[in-house]
């Protein structure tokens, strides 16, 4: 007995040896948090109950030269139900009503509402989806009504804010405009007008404390931001929206017409190089278009007969021909070791002088012209080139600038044919920015000017930053050649003989050049031979005001694909409708604009401008700009839905406009 109890004391003894250890070391635990620790688990206390959040400042406004929004930042707002805060009471009272308001402002039935909240509630949710993406007037709508109006804690009403970017004028010069995004490791993608100015436009983050409370919702903490937001500064481009829409639709026009891959259109101010529309539309496998990609600026190709502009150029300013030097087209066809060149016109032009070759683009004649005189020295013409600044980038802000090609004797591809081949357009390659930027130095007497996308940067009415006119080359040649080119980009259109007389108007001038470069020419397999047609000049042809460029990729053949053809009509009608709209428009045979297919819808447009209204218009199947500018000249306030052309009015053609304040627009 006496041995049964020892043991069991001795076990006692244990456990009690045990016990004190564990609260021996327990008690030093927590001195050691206390004294030692303490700091460091206090402040992960803190980061779990308080946490630094960041407040986004509101982005600047992207703004055309005339005021118009390109890009803004709007706020949009989810609405969500908490059904646990909600009485009983409350909710069998107001969920008839609220339902029906729902309905009325949203669209669906009043009774998906009412499924859609009993359905919250038997089931608890306390986060329920009810609407997204409302505008601020639908957001004050739905915070008055019934239920919700009792706020968040006996309304269950939550709602959720957030800043988007919007381009007002939907898909035109989508891809011009551009976004600027950045992903979840702080990488930013740069597109556009928006990338590139991004510095200014983003603003300055803000700070704000916020302590966690029930749910995993957390409430700010004291009144002030810790570092409060700046906003982004304004940035003024130098888009004109009404050139931008008179691009946008004649390069889509003629993309349908000719069942194009792809297209691109540049306006640009010549004095100045101001871009005033920029757009690129590409082919979805549907047969659609849309802002694809920014081909202007990106897509550097072999630019064909355009490029004998700068040949012709190098050659006079070398002064190794003269404008009546006489080259022999022969027979239409010239070879050279065991390539041949063709020209477009079967059996040749005969004996034909320089400025003739250029006026009827012979490529035999051009191939000669510069293989002939520079053969010995291909270094010359080369350098020739190059001093003008045909093989540097134009060094823009915008990301993507495509890589101009002038080959340089002894690089890769360099061959005895070469010079024949550069000379009409091949073996280089240029963007339709690039190109333009030359021929606009042309318009301008051989000063080139860098062609700029930004007039201003600003705060309300306060310039934080101007960008002036910048000059890249004083003289790319001398004002004797230029005058010389310009009289035979003139000859090009006026002249019954030239490759643009076909775009030739008596009653406002136009200069310019004609392309046509084959796509896949070294494949021995016919069906694969692709075209890009262009046309390249500047309007008017004495003083010039504006340059433009139109490039079509891969026009049906069936239909047609010669540049005066597919890209020449283009240009004809930007610069039409820009003379129309301008000072200059008693220059304009208005009978011969009734004419034309293309102008229909600017006649249209005019006819209706013109008139004194007491009574709402017809504006159905006009462009939505032109419409936009008729109605808001009666003083109306217009809501467009949608782009393109018009096709359904809120409000009837007669109605009184004392009767009406606003007109909804939806457009094709």
């Amino acid at each position: 007995m006496a041995v049964t109890d020892k043991n069991i004391l001795t076990r006692l003894y244990v456990v009690a040896g045990f016990l004190f250890l564990f609260a021996a070391t327990v008690l030093f635990k927590l001195v050691s948090i206390q004294l030692i620790d303490g700091e460091k688990y206090q402040k992960l206390a803190l980061k779990r109950t308080e946490k630094m959040f960041t407040i986004e400042p509101n982005r600047g406004d992207l703004i055309s030269d005339d005021g118009s929004l390109l890009a803004t930042s709007v706020s949009r707002y989810t609405i969500r139900f908490d059904a646990v805060t909600v009485s009983d009471r409350n909710f069998k009272e107001n969920i008839r009503p609220l339902s029906e308001a729902l309905s009325k402002l949203l669209g669906k039935s009043s009774s998906h509402y009412q499924q859609l909240l009993r359905k919250a509630k038997t089931n608890k949710n306390r986060y329920a989806l009810v609407a997204r993406n409302l505008d601020y007037s639908d957001y004050m709508a739905v915070k008055d009504f019934p239920l919700f109006n009792k706020g968040p804690y006996k309304g269950g009403l939550i709602v959720e804010q957030k800043t988007v970017r919007e381009h007002p004028l939907g898909k035109i010069a989508e891809r011009s405009v551009g976004y600027e995004r950045v992903d979840e490791n702080g990488y930013y993608t740069r597109v556009g007008l928006e990338g590139a100015f991004g510095e200014y436009l983003r603003g300055v983050e803000g700070k704000r404390l916020k302590q966690k409370i029930a749910n995993g919702q957390w409430k700010p903490i004291g009144l002030d931001n810790i570092v409060e937001p700046k906003d982004g500064y304004d940035v003024i481009s130098t888009i004109d929206i009404n050139i931008q829409d008179i691009a946008h639709h004649g390069l889509l026009a003629q993309l349908e017409k000719y069942k194009a891959d792809h297209g691109c259109v540049i306006v640009m101010e010549t004095k100045t190089g101001e871009v005033k529309a920029i757009s690129n539309l590409g082919r979805t496998p549907e047969g659609k278009y849309y802002e694809r990609l920014n081909y202007a600026i990106g897509e550097s190709h072999e630019p064909g007969s355009t490029f004998k502009l700068m040949s012709m150029v190098a050659a006079l300013e070398d002064k190794v021909i003269d404008t009546s030097s006489v080259f022999d087209t022969e027979k239409g066809t010239w070879r050279i070791y065991k390539n041949t060149v063709r020209d477009s016109k079967y059996g040749g032009y005969g004996k034909i002088t320089a400025a003739k070759a250029f006026e009827v683009s012979s490529n035999t004649a051009f191939a000669k012209m510069i293989h002939n005189n520079y053969k010995d020295n291909p270094e010359r013409f080369v350098n020739r080139l190059m001093s003008m600044g045909l093989n540097k980038e134009l060094g823009l802000p915008v990301k993507g600038e495509g890589k101009p090609v002038i080959r340089y004797p002894g690089d890769k591809g360099w061959s005895g044919i070469s010079l024949a081949w550069m000379s009409h357009g091949y073996e280089v390659s240029l963007t339709p920015l690039q190109t333009l930027t030359f021929y606009n130095a042309i318009a301008n007497d051989g000063e080139m000017v860098k062609p700029r996308l930004i007039k201003e940067v600003r705060e309300l009415n306060t310039t934080i930053q101007k960008f002036d006119k910048e000059v890249m080359n004083s003289a790319i040649c001398s004002k004797e050649t230029a005058l010389q080119m310009k009289t035979l980009l003139k000859n090009v259109v006026e002249q019954p003989w030239g490759t643009g007389n076909r775009l030739y108007s008596p009653n406002f001038s136009m200069a310019g050049k004609t392309g046509t470069a084959q796509k896949n020419y070294v494949s021995k397999d016919p069906d694969k031979l692709k075209y890009i047609s262009t046309f390249a000049g500047y309007f008017p042809a004495d003083e010039p005001k504006y340059s433009c460029i139109v490039v079509i990729h891969e026009p049906d053949r069936n239909v047609g694909f010669y540049g005066a053809d597919v890209s020449g009509p283009v240009f004809k009608s930007i610069a039409q409708k820009i003379y129309a709209t301008s000072p200059l428009v008693d220059e304009v045979d208005m009978r011969e604009a009734k004419d034309m297919d293309a102008d229909r819808s600017f006649q249209k447009y005019y006819a209706q401008a013109q008139k004194k209204y007491n009574k709402v218009p017809n504006v159905k199947g006009m462009s939505g700009m032109d419409a936009i500018s008729i109605l808001e000249n009666l003083g109306l306030e217009v809501e467009v839905r949608g782009n393109g052309s018009v096709k359904r009015q809120s409000i009837s053609q007669g109605t009184d406009l004392k009767q009406v304040k606003k007109i909804v627009l939806e457009l094709s």
